[in-house]
């Protein structure tokens, strides 16, 4: 929306951020079948700019299970709307590597189950 973006018309990054967090959760929700936090950000990188009028598609999978934590790979997609230089095409905007702890009802560690 307009209002999440910069005087240039991109979107901010931090509202990006955010989103890619929420996907990485699902994702590590599913996983862990129950409550997560998110404890790192491993990696972070804008690729492209995101305009106004961009429909913003977002792909998390966990790449790695521990004890506790789940590793999640978060690709952001754009495809390209009429404010664009090249609407209609479809390119890798943002890529992301969270990491989540499950947590339990008291907000303490617990194991991931097995798969």
């Amino acid at each position: 929306m307009p209002r999440d973006t910069n005087a240039a018309g991109d979107v901010f990054g931090g509202w990006i951020m955010s989103q890619v967090d929420m996907a990485g959760a699902i994702a590590a929700v599913r996983r862990a079948r129950g409550r997560v936090v998110t404890v790192a950000v491993n990696a972070f990188a804008f690729r492209e700019p995101v305009y106004v009028s961009d429909i913003v598609s977002f792909y998390a999978s966990v790449v790695r299970v521990g004890t506790t934590s789940l590793t999640v790979d978060v690709k952001v997609y754009a495809e390209r709307g009429f404010y664009a230089p090249d609407p209609g095409s479809v390119v890798l905007v943002t890529d992301a590597v969270l990491t989540y702890v499950a947590i339990d009802k008291h907000r303490k560690k617990r194991a991931v189950p097995p798969a």
